[in-house]
């Protein structure tokens, strides 16, 4: 298996900030590893996608109309993000809103500082996160030459991507987005189809699966599924009232219900894990060792006992922080409210605050908080209880923190757990075989 690498906060070595020595004594390089999303246009964006977390922000956070990350501010953090890394590569990975808004010499101010900061050990790489609107020529020869690996969004064939990803004025983007991908592969940019999995194009697993693989060409595919509470633009996760809380399989834990604890655009659990299935199988029979899908690499991985590839199903979190574009950080990306906000650059390095007590006990919180159903489940050591922002229903006995997705990736696992060993004891046995060849 190969380890993958995303555009997003979760190509990070997960391990408890607790096992680090840090009272006067060296962190080691494997546990110091840490990631930072930046987001130096802020919220800001030229898309107005009807389920986008972040669009808010620009409210929340009081952000200036045009949020722009200054030149002091860039510098620090890059310098900052460099000298707290101790591993041989140094990733960066750029967000929104929609970063290309900041415009190309931007970017080129990028690379110059992270060359005059660069050390000698080490190779610097950049991901970009994008729509792909603005992607021309320019941006691609540039993407090209600096070796940025970009995630372009794109939910699937034309109906399905074009039912929530607008433009401010209500037209269709997949045509924009698709002139983007042939501008890529003119150019030859590596790029990674990042696929939000919603409501609607949850229906159809193969079709946004085969699209996403034969049509587009990607071989590495990011699913997220899109879960977001009714209150998620004023009210910052585990702040909701949990006795207000559906319980698992009532009709208010599901979208569409007058009274659903989540929008109607957000995923139906059941749809999800049944999207799951199909993909997994499309992929286990036909992809497997082609495609990289991200939920599945790390299912195999982790069945061969190895450390989750990603935040989400991983033990612990808290390594994967955001940045925003006045220097502010916040303990993950999904976490940018003020009751998550560790520090500012201008006052703490990068170090400081991910190493805090406080980013401690956060990472820690995605084991200790899980309900007594979670510790219990066949499914624990593959699922974590999946993303702590998503807990937002209770258990069948009324226990809180139940992660909303919970039946959906229940019967994913149930299906899956079976062929995932299979797939492991065939991979270790192919490890073996190259051992002894090699001896």
């Amino acid at each position: 298996m190969t380890k993958v690498f995303a555009s997003d906060s979760t190509h990070m070595d997960l391990i408890p900030l607790a096992s680090a020595q840090k009272d006067n004594q060296e962190i080691p390089a494997y546990q110091r590893r840490f990631h930072v999303m930046a987001k130096p246009g802020g919220s800001k964006c030229n898309i107005d996608c009807q389920y986008c977390f972040y669009l808010h922000k620009e409210d929340l956070l009081h952000q200036p109309q045009q949020p722009r990350m200054d030149d002091a501010t860039l510098e620090r953090f890059i310098k900052s993000y460099i000298e707290s890394q101790d591993g041989d590569e140094i990733v960066f990975s750029w967000q929104g809103g929609e970063p290309t808004l900041l415009g190309l010499d931007y970017f080129r101010k990028i690379v110059e500082l992270q060359k005059q900061y660069q050390p000698a050990h080490a190779t610097i790489q950049n991901d970009l996160q994008t729509n792909g609107i603005l992607l021309d020529d320019e941006w691609c020869r540039f993407l090209k030459a600096e070796h940025f690996l970009v995630g372009l969004s794109i939910d699937g064939p034309q109906p399905l991507h074009d039912k929530y990803r607008l433009t401010r004025n209500g037209k269709p983007t997949f045509h924009l987005v698709m002139d983007a991908v042939a501008c890529l592969k003119k150019h030859e940019v590596p790029f990674n189809a990042l696929a939000v999995i919603n409501r609607h194009n949850a229906k159809y697993p193969l079709e946004v699966y085969r699209f996403l693989t034969r049509e587009l060409g990607a071989t590495y595919v990011q699913f997220t599924p899109c879960v977001e509470s009714v209150t998620f633009r004023t009210t910052a996760p585990q702040f909701w009232n949990d006795n207000e809380s559906p319980r698992i399989g009532e009709a208010a834990s599901k979208p569409g219900h007058p009274e659903s604890v989540v929008t109607d655009w957000s995923v139906n659990p059941d749809d999800w894990g049944n999207f799951l299935i199909e993909v997994f199988n499309e992929w286990v029979n036909n992809d497997l060792g082609r495609v990289l899908v991200n939920l599945f690499e790390t299912a195999v991985a982790q069945t061969m006992g190895q450390p989750s590839q990603l935040c989400v199903t991983a033990e612990f979190c808290g390594k994967g922080l955001a940045i925003e574009h006045d220097g502010s950080v916040y303990s993950c990306d999904h976490y940018v409210y003020p009751e998550y906000r560790v520090g500012n650059i201008h006052q703490h390095q990068l170090n400081e605050m991910v190493f805090s007590t406080r980013q401690e006990t956060f990472g820690m919180s995605k084991r200790d908080s899980l309900p007594q159903a979670c510790k219990s489940c066949d499914h624990l050591k593959l699922c974590w209880g999946e993303c702590p922002k998503n807990r937002i229903i209770r258990t069948a006995d009324g226990e809180a923190g139940l992660n909303y997705l919970c039946s959906g990736l229940k019967k994913f696992y149930d299906y899956a757990a079976p062929i995932l060993v299979g797939i492991s004891v065939m991979l270790q046995q192919q490890e073996q075989t190259q051992a002894d060849n090699r001896e």
